[in-house]
């Protein structure tokens, strides 16, 4: 299990995750429902290029939302497109993207240069 922690300044950003598997979830809902989360909560995956851990949205008890509203832009939710749109509950530094808009999928993306991952106890 391991904890994402902010690199700035250690605040804990995430619960105990673990490395998993993107969720296979039915197709897109009609109108302007949300997607389920694309990961489980309690898992993570590196992205292909490893620039991006990707969440499930529950799983950053330690981020809120950018104090930019331009970062926040969506219908249903923020889709994402407007740059990093959490940031450290204790410092303020950007550190994820959330996208969970009506027409995105639903999951958060955490800056891999922004966090520092800790082990945790078996």
């Amino acid at each position: 299990m391991t904890i994402f922690r902010c690199v700035g300044c250690r605040q804990p950003l995430t619960d105990e995750v673990e490395s998993g598997e993107p969720v296979q979830g039915p197709e897109r809902p009609a109108g302007h429902a949300i997607a389920s989360p694309r990961m489980a909560a309690g898992t993570f995956k590196v992205s292909f290029d490893a620039r991006l851990l990707i969440v499930h949205p529950d799983d950053l008890p330690g981020a809120a939302r950018h104090p930019d509203a331009r970062r926040l832009a969506g219908c249903c939710g923020p889709s994402g497109l407007d740059g990093p749109n959490l940031v450290c509950s204790g410092c303020g530094a950007e550190v994820a993207t959330k996208e969970s808009d009506c027409w995105t999928d639903h999951f958060v993306a955490l800056i891999a240069a922004a966090v520092t991952d800790e082990p945790t106890a078996p």
